[in-house]
């Protein structure tokens, strides 16, 4: 699949989630209004039943106007305009309330016109039973003079509550947003894999292409009847061929050995190891010239505690390396710098060199299987890509910590951070 072709994909499904998700919330914001104009309703005709059920029972007229005052969404006032008797008022609402299907909780205050308060205050379930909790502090009207308060706490969740058909279309709608996410994540992250398969595929082509074309050559070569009569040259031929065959043959195994380091498919062979010294014995036999220019590895073994347990095979892998990195990616003439320092209960091995250094970008992915920093051409810089994801394997069968620093023109740093 194209480029294009998949962002055109992403750009289309971001504009689409975006747009179904705000037709859902425009829906549910006109649900939640219709179902609050319809509770509001409710609950003033409620109300003037109550009214008029005190009004009945006290003999007294209503006022014609202004009987019930919604003063805010969940806070009604409602004018009497005579005395009112509060256990057959907390009756009359518990029952009306009821009648109406009116289930949450209330609070329901009296005004005293003697003390000039609130007074007479209960806290009312959804079931009609009378709480002993604190109420809140209900606020006075100053047009009115015989009125009680009806104050809903639960008013949003309550209205939330009947509104059961759009919460189980929202679910369903996000359960899809995320399904479709998912699926735009698995296409992108195929697309990234298919693209560091073909990498791979180029660059173990490259790899592999090299030492089978000497050793064909050289096998033709010596194929030659006279070559038996210059033995020289024969022993020349097979030993470029034993080279080619042991670097093919390392190539393979470096291949087999992240793959089996990655899936865990061996067991460390532990034993105690003198690091400093396993350093020195892997510097001397590490080629360090690098596009024929010389280069130097300087070494800065300050740890006082550098006896460590680990797998010796392995380490010296992990080494070797970090120090090809090193040398892999210098534009002059390489020079590494190896140091151990001891941290708390810690050893840190770190591998330093002054190459190209490493875009902030690509920090985060170095560790990752095939990846290879961009370099313009693909085959500027041999290998697979796995040496680094050999190294973070390594690093988490021991239960090691590796880090990086790198700026680009400044060179890399790699420190393993071993526990002691």
């Amino acid at each position: 699949m194209r480029k294009n072709t998949i962002r055109y994909i992403v750009l289309l499904g971001a504009i689409s989630i975006a747009g179904i998700i705000l037709i859902q919330i425009y829906w549910v914001r006109k649900a939640f209004d219709l179902k609050e104009k319809e509770t509001n309703q409710t609950i003033q005709i409620a109300l003037r039943n109550v009214a008029d059920k005190m009004a009945q029972y006290g003999q007294f007229s209503l006022p014609s106007t202004d009987l019930v005052n919604q003063v805010s969404t969940d806070y009604y006032a409602v004018n009497l305009n005579n005395t009112i008797d509060a256990k057959i008022l907390e009756y009359y609402l518990i029952n009306e309330f009821q009648k109406m299907g009116i289930t949450t909780d209330f609070e329901y205050g009296i005004y005293d016109c003697s003390s000039d308060k609130m007074v007479y205050g209960n806290y009312v379930s959804a079931k009609g039973v009378v709480e002993n909790k604190p109420i809140k502090a209900l606020p006075k009207m100053d047009k009115l003079t015989y009125y009680f308060v009806i104050y809903f706490p639960e008013r949003s969740s309550y209205i939330t509550g009947k509104m059961d058909n759009w919460i189980l279309t929202t679910l369903i709608l996000l359960f899809a947003i995320v399904f479709f996410s998912y699926s735009l994540f698995i296409i992108l992250r195929q697309r990234r894999l298919s693209e560091v398969q073909k990498d791979f595929i180029n660059n173990m082509t490259h790899e592999f292409k090299t030492p089978i074309s000497t050793i064909a050559i050289a096998s033709e070569t010596i194929s030659q009847p006279d070559i038996v009569n210059t033995p020289e040259r024969l022993f020349t031929y097979t030993g470029i061929i034993h080279d080619e065959a042991a670097r093919l043959n390392m190539q393979v195994e470096r291949v087999l050995q992240t793959v089996k380091a990655e899936r865990r498919e061996f067991e460390l062979n532990k034993e105690m190891i003198d690091l400093h010294e396993l350093i020195k014995t892997i510097v001397d036999s590490f080629n360090v010239n690098a596009k024929n220019q010389k280069g130097e590895i300087k070494l800065d073994l300050v740890a006082a505690k550098h006896t460590i347990s680990a797998d010796k095979h392995h380490l010296t892998n992990v080494i070797f390396n970090l120090l090809d990195n090193a040398v892999k990616y210098s534009d002059k003439s390489p020079v590494i710098t190896i140091t151990t320092a001891n941290e708390e209960n810690k050893l840190l091995l770190s591998v330093a060199d002054q190459g190209i250094g490493i875009k902030k970008e690509y920090l985060s992915k170095i560790f990752d299987k095939f990846f290879r920093v961009p370099s313009g051409n693909i085959h500027t810089v041999k290998g697979f890509g796995l040496g680094l994801s050999y190294v973070k394997s390594i690093a988490k069968l021991h239960h090691w910590k590796i880090k990086v620093k790198s700026e680009p023109g400044n060179g890399s740093t790699f420190t393993l951070v071993i526990p002691v």
